[in-house]
């Protein structure tokens, strides 16, 4: 759909209305405040996440997945141990980030020990990373509490693969309209994938030995003969979105989707998908795609939260105490 820009000007600021978020009402902001001595704890979680992307910016791509994969319920049960546990799911098994936040927890434990949530900091954490890569600073409300159980059975999350239709359904199921699912996947301008998850797509397109032909052919090409050759080792990857914008937050990557340059399925499905295509052509021309990104970011690390007496706060992240 090709909107008139004074259409998508009205479209963008209806959007925009339905995007605020309801607050939780245990979650508050500057909770840590004064519960913690003399310490500012986000300033702590900032300046570590800084120095963590210092020596390697893609660590937003990894805080931004790893808040995704634990926020079909933000409670850190992502980040326990154990043969069972959430880590062991397939879908989690690439995620990483998980270092940097063991390292905020021991700091944080040493100057104000059984305080600060494990969920907590990777919402800050997240929100950290996601400054530094050039979205505008933004506030974060905390007051989470850490899940007793982590189960690999219990991950449900969609699949690269997943049609339009069933995204929506997944992403209203966790109280995210299709808006926020669209600029979630945002976070793909700053993403990776291993090659192994689009090698289809380059070389044999459901089963026909070919290419997939909705991509866009010279981008293919690219792809086919530098990042993704046939035979080359599955760990290699591809970034989402065009190399000279994959480490900032920025709209390029639905520039790229309007190009047929989509890496996933689901990402190029976006654009062709009557009930989500003409959002990805608003967010394509809009200059504040950062700012937007940021409020669907929010609104996802609310999602069945646990606060009060629910859960606990894990004196390691790794394990229930």
């Amino acid at each position: 759909m090709k909107c008139s820009k004074a259409l998508k000007t009205t479209l963008l600021a209806i959007l925009v209305l339905n995007l605020v978020a309801v607050s939780h009402g245990r979650l508050r902001y500057n909770f840590y405040n004064g519960r913690c001595g003399q310490h500012n704890v986000e300033a702590i979680i900032q300046s570590i996440v800084k120095n963590s992307f210092t020596t390697d910016p893609k660590i937003v791509a990894g805080l931004l997945r790893l808040q995704f994969h634990d926020c079909a319920g933000c409670d850190a049960s992502i980040l326990l141990d154990g043969p069972d546990s959430e880590k062991t799911a397939s879908p989690n098994l690439s995620v990483f980030g998980y270092d940097l936040i063991d390292q905020i927890k021991v700091v944080l434990e040493a100057v104000c020990p059984g305080v600060v949530s494990c969920s907590d900091i990777i919402i800050a954490a997240t929100r950290d990373a996601t400054v530094l890569a050039g979205s505008p600073p933004f506030q974060v409300q905390m007051g989470r509490r850490d899940s007793l159980v982590s189960l690999a059975s219990n991950v449900n999350l969609p699949s690269p693969d997943i049609s339009v239709s069933n995204a929506i359904q997944f992403f209203g199921s966790k109280g995210l309209n299709p808006f926020d699912m669209v600029l979630l996947l945002g976070a793909h301008t700053v993403g990776v994938c291993h090659c192994s998850v689009i090698n289809d797509r380059l070389y044999n397109y459901m089963g026909t030995s070919e290419p997939d032909p909705s991509m866009n052919p010279s981008y293919m090409n690219v792809l086919r003969n530098h990042y993704c050759p046939m035979g080359q080792a599955d760990n290699s990857y591809v970034y989402l979105d065009d190399p000279s914008s994959a480490l900032s937050i920025d709209n390029n990557y639905y520039k790229q989707l309007m190009n047929n340059k989509g890496i996933l399925p689901i990402d190029q499905a976006l654009t062709h998908d009557g009930s989500t295509g003409w959002m990805v052509d608003l967010l394509a021309n809009a200059t504040d795609f950062p700012s937007l990104f940021t409020q669907a970011l929010v609104k996802l690390g609310r999602v069945e939260v646990l606060t009060g007496r629910r859960g606990q706060i894990r004196r390691n992240c790794r394990r229930i105490n």
